[in-house]
């Protein structure tokens, strides 16, 4: 008989094991589970498929020059994105040596480096011993930044980051990555993404860095302010070196090498903010804001969405040559910083009214009064509940304060009130450079200094235009064949009648040179003769000069008044410039345009613009003009582009003084570029006493000079130096006028031969 087994119970010791089990394979269940929801977005917002493969980042739009130069972004950050392809080796090692060596090894996450930092750091306390983030997971972090800030929230976002960099392996190969993550980080200085890093600190794309330029941006990832190069220059040096160090412990830099490189000072002299106020080209790229703003609101991507200049990082492309760019703000920054402007200075010196002239009292002090209600201190005094007799005495309190100079920003003590004054006092310019034959804007100068005078003189304003309209009249006289560059006609005072009963209006030269004698229209245009001018108006009507300068890009408003012949119009830089081409270009009218072509972020074409054209004169009235202000430059009142800056290149021309010198004027025309320069005060009452410093020719010309001396001896423009191209059909009117006078001896029914 089989005996009976006792009971045998469950030892404890089983039991528990049991649970452990049980325990432990619940806790891998709920990890699996967790991170499962945590990637199908249950526990809050997890990237999706499409959001990974195009993440959104600020985007600047990119302005970009005919020859290839950023000239500066639009956007809320500085921030462009570029290719693996385009940066420098330097800059790769730098990165994967200092902030993930084996970023080759993982998938995204690091768990060596995660077990060091808790050995290490949590445990040991050594926070010498780095992070455990890979670069994958700080991309993660820059694309989709953490919300949370409780501990607990902090844990919960570093593990959404792990299953967002695993992500992000599966779908980027590691140069995308690297790609990615140095388009996403600030690197201080408002330089977001390596691209605005590189051209802000150094002058560079990212493929030209050097060993010591990419160490130094790398360094700058741990603390942009604490590692600036330009805040703290000595950090910035200790930090590039850590950097360079990593780069020999993981193989990338020899010790001889970084024993060398060590040492090295870190070269700022290129580093230049990328801000809307400061570079190249600033009112340009306010005009060119300002239009995209417009166009934006007229064009949507692909989701129904309209585009955003700031965000969307279009390219916009333009006409612009950056070299002709800097040689135009250099020759304004010369003639105005180091000649004219202190020569205004000189002459206001010791004045009550400065920088006012022959105006009262009451009317300075409505000018003053209108400048302090447009200052943003008025505005924020006024916000802080202020009346108009508090805010006036404030205006009145010196204060310190940092002012615009010709040397560079200046710190002062003085009122308000007083700052305004000194800002009325400076003399300001216009300059803008157009292709004939293309209509191309080459050169864009709105003004001095965009930081503190935003005004743009190109497009914005209008001021009298002087004797740079005497052309005009001159085309109409010689348009249907009644007149010819040797025309003989009389210099003396032509009187027009007034419609209404009043004095007649009878315009007086400059001076009584060959006054009542016969002079060819040569002479009188180089001399910018009023009594010719007038004469020649008499033949024909201002309405057919208005006519005609519409037909030659002249919008703004004309009255039909004989006094346009002497430039009363007031009329824009870009409208002259673009006027004044026609004649280079044969008589036909090419509008000036600034932008080219618009792209996505992408590349991809959005938009393409061609200049309106239309034929204004022939071409043999054209030509004539040009022979006519050829004598304005050889022998008239712009000969000092002859004499004094050594132009011997066939250039045509125009000068123009308005009244009491208000208005400074020229106009340079070569085969292949025109260019209209305008210099004066804020308002006409601003302006020189003496007609030597206030003349266009003293005024506006040595801009155009310098300018183009540089634009004609830079060999890699390598800017066209012949003459200007005849009329297509053979010419049979004699444009040296000695010679005409001879012929004209033989022949005097007939101005041909």
């Amino acid at each position: 008989m089989a005996q009976n087994k006792p009971n045998q119970k469950k030892t404890p010791k089983k039991s528990i094991y049991k649970v452990l089990w049980k325990l432990f394979a619940f806790g891998w269940i709920a990890i699996i589970l967790y991170f499962v929801m945590l990637s199908l977005g249950w526990f809050g917002f997890m990237p999706s498929f499409e959001e990974l493969e195009n993440p959104k980042s600020n985007l600047a739009t990119e302005v970009y020059s005919a020859d290839g130069e950023v000239l500066g972004v639009i956007g809320v950050e500085n921030r462009s994105n570029i290719f693996y392809s385009e940066l420098s080796p330097n800059l790769v090692n730098a990165l994967i040596a200092t902030e993930d060596v084996r970023f080759y090894d993982h998938s995204g996450i690091d768990f060596r480096s995660l077990f060091r930092v808790l050995g290490k750091t949590v445990l040991g306390g050594d926070k010498s011993s780095g992070g455990g983030s890979t670069i994958t997971q700080q991309l993660a972090k820059n694309l989709f930044p953490r919300e949370q800030k409780s501990k607990l929230g902090l844990v919960h976002a570093k593990l959404k980051e792990w299953v967002v960099a695993a992500k992000l392996e599966h779908n980027y190969s590691k140069t995308e990555i690297i790609a990615m993550y140095l388009n996403t980080v600030d690197f201080g200085s408002n330089s977001f993404g390596i691209k605005a890093a590189a051209k802000t600190f150094f002058g560079k794309t990212p493929t030209d860095l050097t060993v010591e330029e990419a160490a130094t941006l790398v360094g700058l990832l741990k603390a942009p302010t604490t590692y600036s190069p330009v805040l703290n220059p000595e950090n910035s040096k200790h930090r590039r070196n850590v950097v360079m160090h990593q780069m020999v412990k993981a193989g990338y830099l020899s010790q001889e090498e970084f024993d060398q490189k060590k040492e090295e000072p870190i070269n700022m002299a290129k580093y230049s903010p990328q801000t809307h106020n400061e570079g190249i080209a600033t009112y340009l790229r306010e005009y060119v804001r300002t239009y995209m703003k417009d166009w934006c609101k007229k064009h949507e991507k692909p989701n129904g969405e309209n585009y955003d200049v700031h965000k969307d990082g279009l390219r916009v492309y333009t006409t612009i040559d950056s070299r002709m760019q800097r040689y135009a703000e250099e020759a304004v920054a010369q003639h105005l910083g180091k000649d004219l402007q202190p020569a205004f200075f000189k002459e206001m010196k010791g004045r009550k009214d400065a920088p006012f002239v022959n105006i009262s009292a009451e009317q300075i002090n409505t000018y003053m009064t209108q400048a302090m209600k447009q200052s943003d201190r008025y505005r924020a005094l006024k916000k802080q509940g202020m009346s108009e007799k508090e805010i006036r005495a404030a205006f009145d309190e010196k204060v310190k304060m940092r002012v615009f100079s010709w040397k560079g920003t200046r710190d002062t003590v003085m009122s308000p009130w007083d700052s305004l004054r000194y800002y009325k006092s400076f003399l300001h310019t216009g300059v803008m450079s157009v292709e004939p034959g293309t209509g191309y804007v080459k050169a864009y100068v709105g003004g001095i200094n965009y930081r503190h005078f935003k005004y743009d003189n190109v497009t914005q304003g209008k001021r009298q235009v002087g004797s740079t309209f005497k052309p005009f009249v001159y085309t109409m006289a010689m348009q249907d064949g009644s007149f010819y560059p040797c025309s003989e006609v009389p210099n003396s005072q032509v009187c027009f009648e007034s419609g209404d009963g009043g004095e007649d209006w009878c315009p007086k030269n400059s001076t009584d040179q060959r006054e009542d004698e016969m002079v060819t229209l040569k002479w009188a245009l180089a001399n910018s003769v009023n009594y010719v001018s007038a004469y020649l108006m008499k033949q024909g009507s201002p309405e057919v000069v208005i006519e005609l300068a519409r037909r030659m890009g002249i919008t703004s408003p004309i009255d039909p008044v004989p006094a346009i012949c002497l430039g009363t119009p007031d009329i824009s830089v870009y409208e002259m410039a673009g006027a004044m081409a026609t004649y280079a270009n044969k008589g036909e009218y090419v509008e000036p345009i600034i932008i080219t072509r618009i792209e996505d972020n992408k590349g991809m074409l959005l938009d393409h613009f061609v200049p309106k054209r239309n034929e204004a004169i022939d071409e043999k009235t054209a030509y004539m003009m040009i022979e006519l202000m050829k004598g304005v430059v050889s022998s008239g009142t712009g000969v000092r582009l002859r004499y004094k800056y050594g132009l011997d290149y066939p250039i045509a021309g125009k000068t123009g003084t308005t009244q009491n010198n208000s208005d400074g004027w020229f106009i340079g025309i070569t085969p292949k570029l025109a260019t209209a320069v305008w210099v004066g005060g804020e308002i006409r009452s601003i302006h020189f006493r003496s007609m030597a410093h206030g003349q266009g020719a003293n005024a506006a010309l040595p801009i155009w000079a310098l300018y183009m001396k540089k634009v004609y001896n830079d060999k890699a423009i390598n800017f066209y130096k012949g003459d200007f191209d005849k009329p297509s059909i053979p010419l049979d009117i004699e444009m040296n006028c000695d010679k005409y006078q001879e012929e004209l001896g033989k022949e005097t029914d007939n101005y041909r031969f």
